[in-house]
């Protein structure tokens, strides 16, 4: 059987002044009180850091989408662009294969058609170049890997070695990238480039 004045004896050992023990708990010294002023210093600093954080990734996400939309306009044609060269190619071959002597006796006909094809050409690289696609033609200047392709050497001690003397194919830009590069030759066998003299005192 259980005595109810044990149970009142027990409460009367554990709690001698009649007013219960409540332990606080412990907070470290770097983690202010919460709600003091110095903890709501420290949120407030750490949401303007994440404030300013969400600004920065959002800039930088605008000035990448907006790269990205440029390089689509300018470059998005690339494809159809470097299919269309096909087409340049022949045109040009068609009017290489005509000698300027036929070209000059030829009858009113022919002339027509000739100049019909040159219209046909002309109109097509208006049209790339509309569209940010140029032409370039190195013939006389100095081979650049980045922008030619040398197919073949020339000896020819009449030029520096080194320079396009034949253009087998044009070559293309498209905005500041290379859509092809020029199939050239390149001379072999003249004068070097003279290297550049050291200043003494």
């Amino acid at each position: 059987m259980t005595d109810p004045n044990r149970a009142n004896d027990n409460t009367e050992n554990s709690a001698p002044t009649g007013e219960p023990v409540v332990s606080k708990p412990y907070i470290m010294p770097d983690e202010p009180e919460a709600g003091s002023a110095e903890a709501l210093t420290k949120e407030l600093a750490e949401a303007r850091d994440r404030t300013l954080r969400t600004l920065a990734e959002m800039e930088n996400l605008r000035q990448r989408t907006r790269r990205e939309v440029a390089d689509a306009k300018t470059y998005g044609i690339t494809g159809f662009a470097r299919d269309v060269l096909d087409i340049a190619d022949n045109l040009q071959r068609a009017l290489d294969a005509v000698p300027a002597e036929t070209k000059e006796a030829a009858d009113p006909g022919l002339k027509a058609l000739i100049e019909g094809v040159e219209l046909t050409e002309r109109s097509l690289l208006n049209a790339l170049e509309k569209n940010g696609v140029k032409k370039f033609d190195p013939i006389g200047e100095k081979f650049d890997p980045n922008f030619q392709q040398a197919m073949f050497e020339v000896p020819d001690p009449s030029v520096p070695s080194g320079t396009v003397v034949q253009v087998v194919q044009a070559g293309y830009m498209i905005g500041e990238r290379i859509l092809r590069p020029a199939l050239v030759g390149v001379s072999k066998g003249g004068a070097k480039a003279a290297p550049s003299a050291d200043i003494t005192a």
